[in-house]
Order: structure tokens, then sequence, then C-alpha cells
């Protein structure tokens, strides 16, 4: 019988043909920072301006829903009602549980936008060349006797325009 090769796939890199027993794989995390250039500055804002909006669009719909559930509530008292005062109380303690927890959620979104429209004030003030934090990717690294610890876990990406520009710290 002929027995056909198969190609071999190739090992992922975190794995090692002989590993060193003195030698562990690790996770850390890497900063990821941008240089701000005008590209980097307007997709920003434009970001930024996009999340204003939805936050918007979000209070405009609460306001609405919450108007069309109170007036259904009203609504339908009068209509099953026939002069009990405990139903109108109901249906009144019905909405000002409704008006509460939708005052909750505006709440929480009037703060969510205060905090865009701080961030889209900040991206407006920042230097071209500057550099600003973006956020953080995980990483698998070795580490072995004699190495510098602290070193080997302070690695930064710097991005220009999407691109990788500098890679920071010990690999």
């Amino acid at each position: 019988m002929l027995i056909q090769d198969r190609p071999t796939q190739p090992k992922p890199e975190l794995w090692v043909e002989s590993p060193s027993s003195n030698q562990l794989l690790l996770n850390r995390p890497i900063t990821i920072k941008a240089i701000v250039t005008p590209i980097w500055k307007d997709e920003a804002q434009q970001l930024l301006q996009s999340q204003v909006d939805q936050l918007d669009e979000q209070l405009a719909q609460l306001d609405t829903q919450v108007q069309q559930m109170v007036s259904e509530l009203s609504q339908h008292t009068i209509q099953s009602t026939g002069g009990e005062g405990r139903t109108i109380a109901e249906t009144q303690n019905q909405i000002q549980g409704i008006q509460v927890q939708a005052e909750k959620r505006k709440n929480e979104l009037l703060q969510q936008k205060a905090q865009v429209l701080q961030q889209l004030e900040k991206v407006g003030t920042l230097e071209l060349g500057e550099e600003v934090e973006q956020g953080q990717v995980d990483s698998y690294f070795y580490v072995k006797q004699g190495d510098h610890f602290i070193r080997k876990m302070q690695v930064e990406m710097v991005l220009r325009d999407g691109v990788i520009e500098e890679i920071r710290g010990d690999l």
C-alpha cells in the first residue's frame, strides 16, 4: 500500500522544539500607543461623535418609550376602571416606578455622554506627534532563569495610523 505524504502543519510559535526545563511560557499585557496624526485625530473625533449621536438617539428612544408606556397605562386604566380609586392609585404607582427607572437610565446615559464629550474635547487639544494610550493586547513570552522579569513585562507597541512604528521593551 502506498502512503501518501501529507504536508506537515507548521507548529505555532508558542511551541519550542526542545524547551529547557527552566523555561516558562507566560502571558503579559502589551500597551498599545498611537502617535497623534491628522488622520488619527480625525478618526478619533468621528468615532467619538458617532458615540455621542448614538447616546442622543438612545435618550430620545427612552423618552418616547416612557411616554408611550405612561399613555398606554393611563388609557388602560380609564377603560377598565369605571370609577375604582384603587386601580387609579395602582396605575399611578406603576407610572411613578416607570419614571424612576427611566430617570435612572437617563442619568446613566447622560453620564456616558458627558464622558464621551470630555474625550472628544481632549482629542481636540492633543498635539500632533504626541503619544496616547489606545489599549492593550495580550502576548505570550518565555522567561528563563536570569531574565529581568520587570523589563520582560514592560513592552509597548507604538502605531502611526495603524502601522506598527516601534516595539519597545524586552521581547
